[in-house]
């Protein structure tokens, strides 16, 4: 699948929104689609967390995040039940003004026999849902 890239604006300092990002165990909270999220491992910025998604079918997988605080987050698979590749990351931009530009990058590889259903969600629905998502989280928890 080729990478996929959104930026959106967020109505809060970037020192806020990265601390959403990172808080990985309450995405189910506000991700529609995210069923779970464990982290296994901490060591300074590197951070092991499992995700469990509801997407048509359910994906599970493990990712290696390197947090760059507070200007953003960067990740690689470590493993997965569906996907052959998953990397990707949080760039964080302060635009001066109390309001940071998120950009949002991902690029996942899955296997042949994966329906393109689970590649177009991913990609097309999930993505910009992804962003809003954690765009009204930040702005509703500093507003």
């Amino acid at each position: 699948m080729p990478g996929a890239e959104q930026s959106i604006i967020v109505n809060v300092p970037v020192e806020v929104l990265f601390s959403v990002i990172v808080d990985y165990e309450r995405y189910p909270e506000f991700l529609k689609d995210c069923a779970g999220v464990r982290v296994l491992d901490r060591e300074d910025s590197m951070v092991t967390v499992e995700y469990t998604l509801d997407l048509i079918k359910k994906v599970t997988y493990v990712i290696c995040l390197t947090e760059n605080e507070p200007t953003g987050v960067s990740w690689t698979l470590v493993r997965s039940n569906l996907m052959k590749s998953n990397e990707g990351g949080w760039e964080l931009i302060d635009r001066g003004d109390g309001t940071t530009k998120a950009i949002y990058r991902l690029d996942v590889g899955v296997g042949r026999f994966v329906p393109r259903s689970i590649v177009d969600r991913l990609t097309k629905t999930t993505l910009p849902a992804t962003l809003k998502a954690f765009k009204q989280r930040a702005e509703q928890h500093h507003g």
